[in-house]
């Protein structure tokens, strides 16, 4: 079992990550391979209780900044020491950090993430430093963390809505941890483009029906249909893509 540490000051963020959905089915052993996802609170780690965990920043500037010292006592202590990872836990072990600065997290990144860190061949576990007010002590980031990552350009109160997010991404291109394969493999951004709209019962609603094409039982046609909405959804809604789309095809 691959396990998934999380180094943050509010572990609440995840409990009911781990108790619903995919995610929680994934995360108890109950789909794919199976994890097991352990918080660390950050401040047990401080010799000053919640006050120690930070420290305003050398130089002057507004917000406070995670210190170094404490961010590798929850490392070390916390994940390392009590995983039993021994000397040579940088080969069992991934870090990353959702920063500003860090790769853009998207499809074709999260498949990457998923395929070389969760491999089959030489798996690694994962520990997500959940960062806080203006961020972590630069010393910390270059010496222990190994990637950073971010969701785009805008800020979050903290990292462990990221972690989240990045987590629930990557598990589902693990095997196993969907139903059905082809549930990512027909999603929008796979080839670029978005996915084409979606239709259920009832067939009417508010006098609108499904599209006809969608009810006829010809395979043929409804494939051509559901390519030929998914460019005209991406045209519509994201431009960019369809940009991308059209000069690649």
């Amino acid at each position: 079992m691959l396990k998934i540490w999380v180094i943050t000051l509010f572990p609440e963020y995840f409990t009911p990550f781990k108790e619903v959905g995919v995610a929680g089915l994934a995360l108890s052993g109950q789909r794919g391979r199976g994890f097991e996802l352990n918080t660390v609170l950050l401040r047990n780690y401080s010799p000053k209780d919640f006050k120690g965990c930070d420290d305003a920043p050398y130089g002057g500037g507004a917000g406070m900044v995670l210190r170094a010292d404490v961010l590798k006592n929850a490392l070390m202590k916390g994940v390392i020491e009590a995983g039993e990872y021994g000397e040579d836990w940088q080969e069992k072990l991934h870090v990353i950090c959702p920063t500003p600065r860090g790769q853009v997290w998207n499809n074709e990144t999260c498949k990457e993430f998923a395929r070389t860190i969760w491999s089959e061949s030489t798996p690694k576990d994962l520990v997500i430093i959940c960062g806080r007010y203006e961020g972590l002590d630069e010393r910390f980031l270059q010496k222990y963390v190994d990637q950073e990552i971010s969701l785009g350009d805008f800020i979050l109160t903290g990292g462990e809505i990221p972690a989240l997010a990045i987590l629930d991404s990557a598990l589902r291109f693990t095997p196993g941890v969907l139903g059905n394969k082809a549930s990512f493999q027909h999603e929008s951004f796979q080839d670029v483009l978005l996915e084409h709209p979606q239709y259920t019962r009832p067939r009417d609603f508010e006098g609108q029906d499904v599209p006809s094409v969608l009810v006829s039982g010809d395979h043929k046609k409804i494939k051509e249909w559901k390519e030929e909405k998914r460019l005209e959804v991406t045209e519509r809604f994201r431009p960019d893509l369809y940009k991308i789309f059209k000069k690649d095809n």
